[in-house]
Formats: C-alpha cells, structure tokens, sequence
C-alpha cells in the first residue's frame, strides 16, 4: 500500500478506530478534540458564536469581512454516526469559513446508538430549516446555501439533499461530500479489500451501520435517507463536489454515488485522491496534501455560491 509520504509518516501514529464502546469512544474522542481546541491559537479574523435553534445546537463562524448577506455552508461533523461534536469539526469549519469568506454554521446533531436514525439526520435537516428561517438574523443568503461534511457527514449531507428535495423543503445550491458514508450494504470491492488500513477500515464501518441503524432497514420507508447510495431517483439534487481516498472502504460507494448523480443530469466534480486515507484531510490537516485538497474544495464552494 503506497501512502503520500507526509501521511505515511503520520499513519503509524494513528490508533485503530474500534466502535465495540461507542460510549467510551465518543468520549475519549471528545476529550481530545476540546484539548486540540484550546490549543489553538487566537483568531480574530473570524467570529465563533455557539447558538441554540431550539433543536441541534450551532457553531457559527463567521469572517470579519464577510458580506452581508453572505453565502452560507452547513457543515456536519463525521463519526461514524456516533461520535463527533462541535469541538471535533472546529478546525475544518474554521478553515472553511477563511478559505472562502462564507459563513459556516456546524451542527451538533444527535448521535448513535442512545439516538439511531433518524434522529441525526432530523437535526440536520432542522438545522437547515432554521437557518433559511433566519437568514436576516444571521446576516447569510438563503439562496446560496450549500451543505458539506466528511464520512457520515457526508452521508448525512447527501440525505438532507435528497429529504430537501423530496419534502419541498429549503433549496440547497451545492454539495459538498468528503469520503461520504453511504451505503449500509458493503458489497463494494474497497469495502472488501481495506480490512487494515489507517484511520478507519471495513471493520469499523461494519461496527458502524447497526449503531446507527440496529434494525437494519426494516420499516424505512425510505431507506435512502439512511444509506443514499440506495436511492433510485438522483435527479433534481444540487450539483456536488465529490472527494474520496484510495486506501478506503468507503471510496467505491463515493464514487459510484457521484456517477450515479453525473448519469441523473446532477452537475459534479469527482476528485479521487491516491495515496490517502479517510478523511485525511481531517486526521492530517498539516500534511501538504491534506493543505492542497481543502483549498480545492474552498475553491470549488467559491465557484458554487
């Protein structure tokens, strides 16, 4: 397995992602993030504010210079559906927020197992409901509004499109899935193959998707709401920008979902990236190209909104 040398480096550091006590995991995790948080040092170009909507809790972050109204980007925090937290996603949202000049509004949705779907997807939708609510209050433009995410993120971000559409609901302009969760199935060759390899692998996709759907999809109407990837109808959904990793169990479901929505008229731009892992972007912001795939996707937010 070839790795870009930076995350090489960084990949023998990586602890194996083990689901077998979300609980225990989740809050390790959030420990970790809070620290990584604190450590950080002072920004002044951006304005943080957390904020209660009456359902999922927000972070916003908006830039000093940002227009008003300004383009607005919901982003949802990955996991694995269930573990994640404002704290966890703070760097990405911020890097955002200066990359593009948008405002970027986090969302602390609901988590697996205490809260299987569709609790999580629900806050995310809510969350996308509220904002356009209060587009005025929050200074943003309800007509260039974009969602994004990494891993289930991601996926929940592709849900809330096709909830979104399907329900008449707030018009998103774009999409942005970063190694997005989507299929429940597992049947892809990546999710065969990637059984030891850095930052998550087949296994701990497999501990993942009876946390967040413990009675499989029996009784879902609309099971695409869970696992997108099952979706028979693409069409009619924002155009969307697509990253997947080589050395991942979730990169064959992300690309056949961006296929998927290039064969239902759905404007997209696929970037598979070889030498990386889940959400390197994420697990290794230092690394060079971790630096390079986020300004390509800041930029194609700018070109988006």
């Amino acid at each position: 397995m070839w790795l870009d040398p930076e995350l090489a480096e960084i990949a023998a550091t990586l602890p194996r992602t083990d689901l077998t006590d979300p609980v225990a995991v989740r809050e390790a995790a959030l420990a970790a993030a809070r620290a990584a948080v604190a450590a950080l040092p002072a920004d002044d170009t951006v304005q943080i504010t957390d904020l209660e909507t009456g359902g999922p809790r927000v972070r916003v972050y908006r830039p000093v210079d940002a227009d008003a109204p300004a383009p607005v980007v919901l982003d949802f925090h990955g996991g694995g559906f269930v573990m994640g937290s404002l704290d966890s996603e703070h760097r990405r949202a911020l890097d955002l927020a200066r990359r593009t000049g948008f405002v970027v509004i986090s969302v602390d949705y609901r988590l697996a197992p205490e809260h299987p779907f569709p609790a999580g997807l629900e806050d995310c939708y809510e969350a996308l409901c509220w904002t356009v609510e209060n587009a005025t209050e929050l200074g943003v433009d309800p007509a260039r509004l974009a969602v994004a995410g990494g891993s289930a993120g991601g996926g929940l971000a592709a849900a809330v499109t096709l909830l979104a559409r399907d329900r008449g609901g707030p018009a998103i302009a774009f999409q942005l899935l970063i190694c997005p969760a989507l299929d429940d199935r597992m049947r892809t060759r990546s999710a065969a193959s990637f059984t030891d390899v850095p930052a998550f692998d087949s296994a701990a996709a497999a501990q993942m998707w009876p946390l967040y759907l413990p009675a499989g999809l029996d009784g879902v109407d609309e099971p695409a709401y869970a696992a997108p990837a099952r979706a028979a109808d693409l069409s009619g959904l924002p155009p969307a920008y697509v990253l997947t990793a080589e050395h991942d169990p979730l990169r064959d479901e992300g690309n056949r979902y961006a296929l998927g929505l290039l064969d239902a008229g759905v404007p997209v731009e696929l970037h598979h990236v070889p030498g990386t892992f889940h959400v390197f972007d994420h697990v290794a912001p230092d690394a060079g190209i971790s630096r390079r795939a986020r300004a390509e996707m800041a930029a194609a937010l700018v070109r988006a909104l």
